[in-house]
């Protein structure tokens, strides 16, 4: 009996770990890459996994707020996927840098020209926006998955404060206080704000390389630990159920 419960607890322990290092429930998101300060400008990270087994992703529209429009939204070219911006008229209009713009952007849109995004893979679709909103806390962006199978996914739903997070949440960016100088990045010149914008994200993309293969590596050793204590848990089980038997 004692020998049972030892190969048991082993294999249990095996699966734990494995279950533990299995990826999480994923969803199109959005996450600045350095800071989103209010008042200044990011760039900013649209993350989209593709969770079929049997479709690739093959178009993302992201829709911007229209309650917090922006002035500023440049797309990042991204290999094997073409982009349109889609511009409307405001309500009212923004003043930027002494001059007032009636039109902002309302959606953009990537649309792969090849495989897209293939089941077990993710991609990053990155886009410099500014100036950001002194009187909020949170942009939301409500996005559509499209797979190659036609299959929609809409990530619209907004999560709120207190509740459980729903089945399928829209891409929230949080914001950041404003820097103690009071800079915001608005008030220098704007190829300046794009330049330290791309330094930024060059210098976290290789971080979030290195964190992500550290990552990996940790899962992987964690999964054969795990198989290698459940085999010796059962092998222990074996022979000593053969000693006792032969005993």
């Amino acid at each position: 009996m004692k020998a049972s419960r030892i190969a048991a607890a082993g294999a249990a322990a095996g699966l734990t770990v494995l279950a533990l290092s299995a990826p999480a429930f994923a969803h199109v998101s959005v996450q600045p890459e350095g800071t989103a300060a209010k008042g200044g400008y990011a760039v900013v990270d649209f993350k989209v996994p593709n969770e079929r087994d049997d479709a690739s992703t093959t178009k993302l529209e992201v829709n911007f707020p229209t309650d917090h429009p922006l002035a500023s939204v440049m797309p990042e070219p991204v290999p094997g996927w073409d982009v349109k911006v889609t511009k409307s008229k405001l309500d009212k209009p923004l003043e930027m840098h002494g001059e007032k713009i009636a039109e902002a952007v309302t959606k953009v849109t990537w649309t792969a020209d090849g495989d897209g995004i293939k089941a077990g893979f993710f991609q990053k679709f990155p886009v410099s926006i500014g100036t950001l909103p002194e009187d909020a806390d949170e942009l939301v962006f409500k996005a559509l998955q499209t797979y190659s199978n036609k299959e929609v996914v809409r990530w619209i739903e907004v999560p709120q404060e207190g509740k459980e997070e729903p089945d399928n949440p829209a891409p929230v960016l949080e914001l950041s206080a404003a820097s103690e100088d009071g800079h915001h990045g608005s008030s220098g010149d704007e190829a300046s704000d794009s330049e330290s914008a791309e330094k930024a994200s060059a210098e976290t993309a290789a971080a979030d390389t290195g964190s992500s293969d550290g990552t990996d590596t940790t899962a992987r050793v964690l999964g054969v630990v795990g198989i290698v204590v459940g085999a010796a848990g059962v092998a222990y089980g074996v022979l000593a159920g053969r000693r006792r038997s032969n005993a």
